[in-house]
């Protein structure tokens, strides 16, 4: 495919930036912050009404409210954002990642306007960063792929066409956009309704673009990328590559670079596929090509056209600044560095922290203030965070609070590190996912790279007072004795039986007091009121906006069945019945903001 003609017009010669406004929030956002400082760039943050008195905003040289409190309001509004960049005389716009960072109009609008986008062209943008144009063009790079659809697809029965022909599990994904987000797993024909209405509902509210596409899923891969970065000057470099497999709802938890036990070979073939991609649409910027890899062979995923979140673990065993690559580019100087596959220096652990309760594997979205927040002072530990000690972390955006990234010589000594940074991490006021990091790199499966992108929801324990149970309705746990019997609740599409004692109900809707985090301990308190299983009464299993609500009074329901969807920090969370029975009443509506333990229904049993 020859140069697009855009991106001819958009190569420009070397131009000092002055002043760049960050087009993001939260951890990125102070990222990009703090490199513009260290260039002696001017720095504009934008914030909501929510974030105005956030750590990107408190660190930026200047700072413009984008009134509202949801993201469409705000941070996904182009005209806002270009005009805030307009009126504050900047030179320049970083995306950073997320929100509008892969959307193709975005980056038009900001060239439009005389600025410079700090990322590729637009037309770049629109080729790759949607998912289907992006397939034909790695299938004309002759890049290897898993089967998928050739165009969008708009109703559940093309989902089970394509798996009565391609087999099952199958993938239905966001067409624009990537972090999991917009993506669900279908393991069968009867959950190809759901799947589409879930992923394109979460598509459009995370991207603004709701089209989604289907490939098959490869169950026993390992989630591998490589860094790729071009200048205007014809330079174009892969820069190793890192291994993304520790996922959870298809969000990545642990990342590490180099990517352990690939063969030499392989590395190599993945980079130069990288490249050949690149090339094919004239990129310019950093960017990662996605792979999943089975059995010692690769397939494209997808390329996501912007600055990854892992973007630090290529960062520590390069020795370099990828945000300050990307401001030299942006500059319109060549490349730093113009060889590709550097070798990497030593190895490099990324765990992010969030503020989510991942007891018994459930990782609800926990949002509330950082009392108090201490990293460890330790030899090759950096952590990069969007919060300080006050600081809220709201229900509204994403939930990270940091990334912990660890440096060590070789591997073993990097888990070693990462262990003992993660056991003096103390985080108060909000439960984090620092336990579930530790049991991860604990585990012996991690240190023996026995891991795919199933495994840390498949074979990973999380201690709790909630224990997932296997099976479906059938294989439902009978009261054998306990006092007080059991109770059950549905997250994400599984089942988790909670016991409870003494006629006190410890639920997994029970709101989180405030908890200590070190060495990722959690802590629940008993919840007053009735519980989410068994007694027909469904309530909200954490703090958020209803956005569906699918039954209505009288309604006949089934156990199990999907009676209401919470989003919590960009997540949708299925809340359904644990009961056969009738929908007595409904208590919420579509819209309605919620906390956690609040009473969505009651089912009267049947």
């Amino acid at each position: 495919m020859a140069e697009l003609p855009r991106e001819q017009a958009e190569r420009r010669a070397a131009r000092a930036l002055s002043k760049v406004l960050v087009a993001n929030r939260g951890e990125i956002a102070v990222r990009i912050i703090r490199t513009l400082a260290e260039h002696d760039i001017a720095s504009v943050a934008v914030h909501s009404d929510a974030d105005e008195k956030a750590l990107h905003v408190r660190l930026a040289d200047e700072s413009v409210a984008l009134p509202g409190t949801a993201a469409n309001e705000n941070y996904l509004d182009i005209a806002k954002i270009v005009r805030a960049a307009q009126e504050a005389g900047a030179d320049a716009v970083h995306p950073g990642y997320g929100f509008l960072a892969e959307n193709a109009d975005f980056a038009r609008a900001v060239t439009d306007a005389g600025l410079v986008f700090i990322g590729p062209s637009g037309d770049a943008i629109e080729v790759m960063g949607e998912k289907v144009a992006a397939r034909r063009v790695a299938a004309q790079a002759g890049v290897p792929q898993v089967p998928g659809t050739p165009e969008p697809v708009t109703s559940a029965e093309e989902i089970r066409s394509f798996g009565a022909e391609h087999g099952y599990p199958v993938a239905v994904k966001a067409s624009f956009g990537g972090g999991g987000r917009g993506m669900r797993t279908v393991a069968g024909p009867d959950e190809a309704d759901d799947a589409l209405e879930a992923a394109r509902r979460e598509a459009g509210a995370a991207f603004g673009n709701s089209e989604v596409y289907v490939e098959r899923y490869l169950a026993a891969a390992r989630h591998v990328e490589v860094q790729i970065f071009a200048d205007a000057h014809g330079n174009a470099v892969w820069l190793g590559d890192r291994d993304c497999s520790v996922q959870r709802r298809h969000q990545k938890l642990v990342e590490e670079s180099p990517a352990p036990g690939l063969p030499d070979g392989l590395r190599v073939e993945m980079g130069e596929a990288a490249m050949r991609l690149a090339k094919a649409v004239g990129y310019v910027g950093a960017g990662t090509v996605e792979y999943l890899v089975e059995d010692g062979r690769f397939y494209f995923l997808e390329m996501n056209t912007r600055i990854q979140v892992e973007h630090p673990v290529t960062e520590a065993v390069l020795g370099m600044d990828l945000i300050a690559e990307q401001l030299r580019v942006a500059a319109g100087e060549p490349l730093s560095v113009l060889t590709s596959g550097p070798a990497p220096r030593g190895h490099a652990i990324e765990c992010r922290i969030n503020a989510e309760d991942p007891a018994g594997g459930l990782f609800v979205p926990s949002p509330g203030t950082i009392d108090a927040l201490q990293v460890p002072v330790r030899t090759g530990v950096r952590f990069d965070a969007g919060y300080e000690s006050g600081d809220e972390v709201a229900p509204h955006y994403d939930s990270m609070i940091g990334k912990l990234v660890v440096w060590g010589p070789d591997r073993d000594t990097a888990i070693r590190r990462t262990l003992a940074a993660l056991d003096e991490l103390v985080i108060d006021g909000v439960p984090t996912t620092v336990s579930a990091a530790q049991a991860v790199l604990a585990h012996p499966d991690f240190a023996g790279v026995a891991f795919t992108t199933r495994w840390l929801e498949n074979a990973v324990e999380f201690p709790a007072a909630v224990a997932a149970v296997s099976g479906g309705l059938a294989d439902a746990v009978q009261d054998d004795g306990d006092e007080g019997g059991r109770d059950e609740v549905w997250v994400g599409g599984r089942r988790y039986v909670i016991p409870f004692f003494s006629g006190t109900t410890v639920s997994a809707a029970a709101e989180p007091s405030a908890r200590r985090s070190r060495g990722g301990g959690t802590k629940r308190k008993a919840a007053g009121g009735p519980a989410a299983g068994g007694s027909g009464a469904v309530s909200s299993p954490m703090q958020g906006t209803v956005i569906a609500v699918n039954v209505a009074d009288g309604d006949t329901v089934s156990a199990g069945q999907i009676l209401f969807v919470v989003e919590a920090m960009k997540m949708e969370n299925p809340v359904r019945s644990t009961v056969d029975g009738t929908v007595g009443e409904i208590a919420v509506s579509a819209g309605d903001v919620v906390t956690a333990g609040s009473p969505l229904a009651v089912v009267v049993p049947a």
